[in-house]
């Protein structure tokens, strides 16, 4: 019985351990602002669009100052933010991106700082488009997903 009991405390110890440890937001960081910025790329599409989404909370709270005021959480956030993703994928020919801060604020959240430029076609209007912008997201995360982005333009 002895035997039994150690096997399986050893058994039950390593993920136990791996389950407690906490979410290294850098890294975190790091990967998300990848992520998100592969979804901007000329020719992103479905995949780098679902990569991104994976990251989130299914009631993910979506708010881009000045365009989105609204910093709800709906049971449907991230499907909201699917199908609004989806109407600009791929409409860039031009996107560069430059990390510029990363600020983790303990095991809550981080925000990124970034620049970046763009060129495209607007895919309602058809008119190009071109703009450079440094960006700041904040970022709020719960069980290790994205639950709420604010956008801030400089």
């Amino acid at each position: 019985m002895k035997l039994l009991f150690t096997l399986v405390l050893l058994l039950v110890t390593p993920f136990s351990v791996y389950a407690e440890k906490a979410l290294d937001l850098s890294k975190f960081a790091q990967h998300y602002y990848e992520t998100m910025t592969a979804t901007q790329a000329p020719g992103a599409g479905t995949k780098e669009l679902e990569a991104y989404l994976s990251l989130l909370t299914d009631d993910v709270g979506n708010q881009h100052i000045p365009y989105q005021v609204d910093d709800s959480r709906t049971a449907d956030g991230k499907e909201l933010m699917r199908k609004g993703m989806s109407f600009y994928l791929g409409a860039h020919t031009l996107y560069e991106s430059e990390l510029l801060n990363t600020f983790i604020f303990n095991d809550s959240g981080f925000a990124i700082r970034y620049k970046n430029h763009a060129k495209g076609i607007h895919p309602q209007n058809k008119q190009p488009i071109e703009y450079t912008s440094i960006m700041m997201e904040v970022i709020e995360v719960e069980n290790g997903k994205v639950a709420m982005i604010r956008k801030y333009h400089e």
